[in-house]
């Protein structure tokens, strides 16, 4: 299909941006357009306005922020994955970025646009929880950051406001012996995820000591297995972190569709933090 007939605005500044958002109508951002063209092609999506970001180099790439490394919202799902900052200080970013959709769509895609599209089954949301990230939003009064806990309200759906942009996402750097890892089950090569998992595990003395755990596709938003970290804490062996898995399930609600009933998934959360924390940990 075709899409409505649309203004189309490319700015090359973040206050041009800001200027095209508030200027009345429907507004879209357009990012990687991995998500935003396809619904519009369905007329799932009519926007008055698309305000295309390409031009704007304030939103590429990645830069060494002290204690944390930030990268840009327009930052592609493969300049990710060649970025030796992310890959030295966020490795669990890279293992999940490696499994999202195709090299096509890793060319197209953006970071901060899969982020801010907030799809549950999405592979990044998680990533972000676990790692404890931070979104930088601007808008017409100034920039605030949200912490990845607050990010995500619903599904689809963040906290940036109808006039606000997403900046950049800045991502503390892991001081210690900490691992990390993602586990994903799909129904196919290249689909979302029916479950996955982003775990980053703190060694110590042979030990556990600290472990953030985040799940995909388990609620309207991604979620944080609080009662696995705590029962992982002291863990030093495989079947103690079984039986930490066991709580994975606790305080989500996932929904039934076509790929799978919730009680699959509650069981697929199990199995897969599981293997994410063996992994992690590297007792697997």
């Amino acid at each position: 299909m075709i899409p409505a007939s649309f203004e189309y605005v490319r700015p090359s500044s973040v206050d041009e941006a800001l200027q095209a958002l508030g200027g009345g109508g429907d507004v879209k951002l357009l990012a990687g357009g991995q998500s935003l063209i396809p619904v519009m092609r369905l007329r799932l999506a009519a926007p008055d306005t698309v305000v295309d970001l390409a031009r704007i180099q304030e939103l590429h790439g990645v830069r060494d922020d002290g204690d944390a490394i930030v990268i840009g919202a327009m930052t592609t799902h493969d300049e990710v994955l060649k970025d030796p900052l992310i890959r030295e200080h966020a490795a669990l970013v890279i293992q999940a970025t490696e499994t999202i959709a195709d090299p096509q769509v890793r060319h197209r895609g953006t970071f901060g646009g899969a982020l801010a599209h907030a799809d549950p089954a999405g592979d990044l949301p998680a990533v972000a929880l676990a790692l404890d990230a931070e979104f930088v939003i601007a808008s017409s009064g100034g920039r605030r950051t949200v912490p990845a806990k607050d990010f995500f309200v619903d599904y689809l759906t963040t906290v940036i406001g109808e006039d606000e942009l997403l900046v950049e996402v800045r991502i503390p750097k892991l001081s210690g012996e900490w691992g990390s890892h993602y586990e994903k089950f799909n129904r196919v090569a290249q689909a979302w995820s029916i479950v996955a998992v982003a775990a980053v595990v703190r060694r110590e003395n042979g030990g556990i000591a600290e472990a953030r755990v985040g799940l995909t596709n388990m609620s309207s938003v991604p979620v944080r297995a609080s009662a696995v970290e705590s029962a992982l804490v002291g863990s030093g062996d495989a079947d103690a972190v079984g039986a930490a898995a066991e709580h994975a399930a606790e305080g989500t609600n996932p929904t039934d569709d076509l790929n799978a009933k919730a009680d699959y998934r509650q069981h697929l959360a199990k199995v897969l933090t599981k293997r994410a924390v063996l992994a992690a940990a590297g007792l697997d």
